[in-house]
């Protein structure tokens, strides 16, 4: 039985299992309603953790088992994005194809409608060492420090907009807007450079499908799209992971960076869209389809992260004010 936690001008989170509530809820009000699904599902690791992720065939069967819901949820128009990390074969130094055999079992599952329409990669050096066993023990690999973004759809062509996701112009290309002056011609690439390809300002260049969250060299400029915003795990300043350490609250261990989840809300959808997020943990995604102006729906299985998860939207920060009269964590 789901329970609504709490609700905001724009959104609710709901405590339950997402894939128990779809028959006798999200099917009956939100099928073909959804315009994007953002989440970070729980990893195939090889120990149980806290926020209850499965290990083996039975992740398999599980992940495989999520295609025709998602299917059904999204509007013809909607894009599924899955974050999901590496995994590795049980006390092997050996990297699992379980994540891969997860996508492919998605994508091909007969009951849904999807397809892959693109790979993201989220590179992250300042990730802790892992796998700890044979990265700093054995010292026979190196450190996994990237995680994968699917992006998926059930149409060829789901609404994206890239303009509304540039990242800034390189300092080269700030010159050449200014001065205009550059070698028009056929590339040895074989590309055609007319004499005006480069003379007008689009706000900025086109986003890669790579992301350096924390830059590895401090002498080069990241250029992140400048909706990738400082949400890493990592940074002190965060406004929740401060007061969960105040009030004692052990926060999500595997939570989504923000700055991806604003990337692909504004890429991806307009304002008033509805956001969807199944294993929305500490609410990462309900948290910034708020500020930016999208309708938003989570569900968390654990109770407790869930509450926890009211900790973003008391960010002062945050211009939507939460409605907590609807709260009914107890």
């Amino acid at each position: 039985m789901n329970q609504e936690l709490y609700k905001t001008n724009l959104g609710k989170m709901i405590v339950g299992d997402s894939v128990e509530l779809f028959s006798s809820y999200l099917k009956r009000h939100y099928k073909n309603k959804i315009n994007l699904i953002v989440t970070s599902p729980p990893f195939p690791l090889n120990s149980k953790k806290m926020y209850g992720n499965l290990t083996g065939e039975t992740y398999l069967k599980w992940f495989t088992d999520l295609a025709p819901i998602f299917s059904d949820l999204l509007t013809d128009d909607g894009s599924l994005i899955i974050e999901i990390g590496n995994a590795w074969e049980p006390k092997r130094p050996v990297q699992s194809l379980l994540h891969l055999k997860s996508l492919l079992a998605l994508v091909e599952n007969q009951s849904a409608n999807l397809r892959l329409i693109q790979e993201f990669i989220a590179y992250n050096p300042a990730k802790l060492p892992s796998p700890a066993q044979w990265v700093t023990v054995n010292r026979i690999r190196t450190v996994d420090s990237y995680t994968h973004i699917w992006w998926i759809a059930k149409s060829d062509y789901p609404k994206a907009d890239n303009s509304k996701a540039l990242r800034p112009y390189s300092k080269s290309m700030q010159r050449l807007l200014k001065t205009k002056k550059y070698n028009a011609g056929k590339r040895p690439s074989e590309h055609n450079i007319s004499s005006d390809g480069f003379s007008k300002d689009n706000g900025g260049s086109i986003a890669h499908n790579f992301f350096e969250l924390d830059s590895l060299d401090e002498g080069r400029e990241v250029r992140l799209p400048h909706n990738v915003l400082s949400f890493a795990n990592t940074s002190s300043n965060d406004h929740f992971l401060r007061t969960c350490r105040e009030r004692g609250i052990t926060p999500h261990p595997a939570r989504m960076n923000g700055g991806l989840v604003n990337f692909f809300i504004e890429f991806l959808t307009e304002e008033n869209d509805l956001i969807f997020d199944p294993f929305a943990g500490s609410n990462t995604t309900g948290y910034c389809a708020e500020k930016l102006n999208r309708k938003w729906l989570s569900i968390e299985a654990n109770k407790e992260y869930a509450k926890s998860s009211l900790i973003r939207f008391e960010n002062p920060a945050n211009t939507a004010e939460t409605k907590k009269e609807s709260m009914r964590a107890k």
